[in-house]
């Protein structure tokens, strides 16, 4: 992954005051913006983050969606941000800068400046390390392109091992680590009809590109397995969950490729199964059936 140099998550910035060193560990980098989350700002002013937004509400012709927006699902995912009942509200520099003018108790003026001190220590950081960043960037550069030959070679010598093949019991990890590629190399839609399924496969499913959607058809849906999508769903990219009792076999359809899998999904490499890749059927044969 490209080195930004305003990506400050993994950076320790020389600085004397314990209170700086606080404060920058709540900055995050966001739509490559710094930015300090609304539950961080309140807890730092000590006031609930609720009191904090309605504040900002009554005064919300003064921060535009340059000093404050809301995050999306996904940022905070891909942030590793833990989300509770709600998607949180990010400030920028400026929008921390605004807030001294609607919140206006001792502690809040003392802790924005604290906090305006830290984002000046950290622009200072980049600019006396830039040569610095952009080595590194450069090293990474190369890396990803070397990455990216070796993938393109290795599938030249390799262009039909998942076409068809037999896993045997106890060979669990040689078919997970089968299915698992199956579900990366997906570029859009991953459907799997299964009748027998847990939460395992929705952990399996989660290997899958950020923007592919996945559809599972299953027999039945019990009350833990409801529970376990809804929990799931909370936290990571959605996955939709359909009955769906007219299939016997399972099959798996990985954009346009379908392949039928002798075993569920969550029993791979249990017993012996079997898998092909169907290259004469095409998946709209069977969902325009379902």
């Amino acid at each position: 992954m490209e080195t930004n140099k305003d990506d400050f998550s993994l950076i320790h910035i020389t600085e004397d005051s314990s209170d700086c060193k606080n404060i920058e560990q709540l900055i995050v980098n966001v739509r490559c913006r710094q930015v300090m989350l609304d539950r961080d700002l309140a807890s730092l002013y000590g006031v609930e983050t609720k009191v904090l937004n309605q504040a900002v509400k009554r005064n919300i012709e003064r921060f535009p969606d340059d000093f404050r927006f809301q995050l999306t699902k996904e940022e905070c995912i891909r942030s590793q941000i833990v989300t509770f009942k709600y998607l949180p509200y990010a400030f920028t520099e400026n929008g921390i800068a605004m807030l001294s003018s609607v919140l206006r108790s001792q502690t809040a003026i003392e802790m924005n400046i604290r906090i305006m001190r830290t984002f000046t220590a950290m622009r200072h950081f980049v600019a006396n390390n830039e040569m610095l960043f952009q080595r590194i960037s450069n090293l990474e550069y190369h890396q990803i392109e070397m990455d990216k030959r070796i993938d393109e070679v290795l599938e030249k010598l390799e262009p039909n091992q998942t076409q068809q093949g037999i896993f045997f019991d106890g060979q669990v990890f040689d078919a997970y680590h089968f299915v698992s590629n199956l579900i990366r190399k997906a570029s859009n839609t991953i459907i799997l009809i299964d009748n027998y399924i847990d939460d395992s496969v929705l952990t399996l499913l989660d290997k899958r590109k950020l923007n592919v959607s996945a559809t599972i058809y299953t027999q039945k849906i019990s009350e833990q397995l409801k529970l376990d999508i809804k929990r799931h769903n909370e936290q990571y990219p959605e996955i939709s969950v359909k009955c769906f009792s007219k299939s016997h076999d399972r099959f798996l359809i990985i954009d346009e490729e379908l392949y039928h899998i002798g075993a569920s999904i969550k029993d791979l490499g249990k017993k012996w199964f079997a898998f092909t890749l169907m290259k004469d059927i095409s998946p709209d044969e069977i969902l325009q059936k379902i």
